[in-house]
């Protein structure tokens, strides 16, 4: 009994850890971007990340999902956010410069779909 316990709360544990990661956007800037190819609304908050249609319905929300690989860095280029998505199958990339307000925005897929677009500022 006392070795199912332990095992049940070891893999409590591992399962928290992979939700964990979370989103927090640290230095990334919050708002609204959009991605006009798609006619929609990427939406930076301070704890989530989600997929807005143009007049606001929600298309995709990143707060329940499982997100790998999750990292906020600056360098002379601006601010990137890079995460992964368990369940949409996709990594995501985004890059702040410091000179404009928009974002740039690459999307990778786990059958080689890659998707690049320029995020203008809404918000």
């Amino acid at each position: 009994m006392k070795k199912f316990l332990f095992l049940s709360f070891a893999l409590l544990l591992i399962g928290l850890g992979v939700f964990a990661q979370g989103i927090s956007l640290g230095d990334f800037p919050t708002g609204k971007w959009v991605d006009e190819k798609y006619n929609a609304v990427w939406e930076f908050g301070t704890g989530n990340i989600r997929i807005l249609d143009m007049d606001g319905g929600v298309y995709y929300d990143f707060k329940d999902k499982t997100i790998e690989n999750f990292n906020v860095s600056a360098s002379l280029k601006g601010i990137k956010l890079s995460f992964s998505c368990v369940e949409s199958g996709r990594s995501y990339e985004f890059l702040k410069p410091p000179t404009n307000l928009d974002l740039e925005m690459i999307i990778d897929t786990e059958w080689d779909v890659h998707y690049k677009a320029n995020l203008p500022f809404k918000n």
